[in-house]
């Protein structure tokens, strides 16, 4: 049988706690930096849907006059 629990076989846990307190400690100004960056185009559309209803509503108060 072969030795499936050699040196090759091995996880080291401390690595991937390290890992994962530098991917912890990084979540949060990641979070902040997507929330803002979303916030750009959420505005965009938000005006974009007001000027589109503001020149269906002139269109149909010229059509109406």
């Amino acid at each position: 049988m072969a030795n499936t629990q050699g040196p090759q076989g091995n996880h080291d846990p401390a690595g991937s706690t390290q890992m994962f307190r530098a991917f912890v400690d990084e979540g949060p100004q990641g979070g902040r930096q997507q929330q803002a960056s979303s916030a750009g185009p959420r505005i965009g559309v938000i005006v974009g849907v007001i000027v589109a209803v503001a020149i269906v509503a002139a269109v149909a108060w010229l059509a109406l006059k």
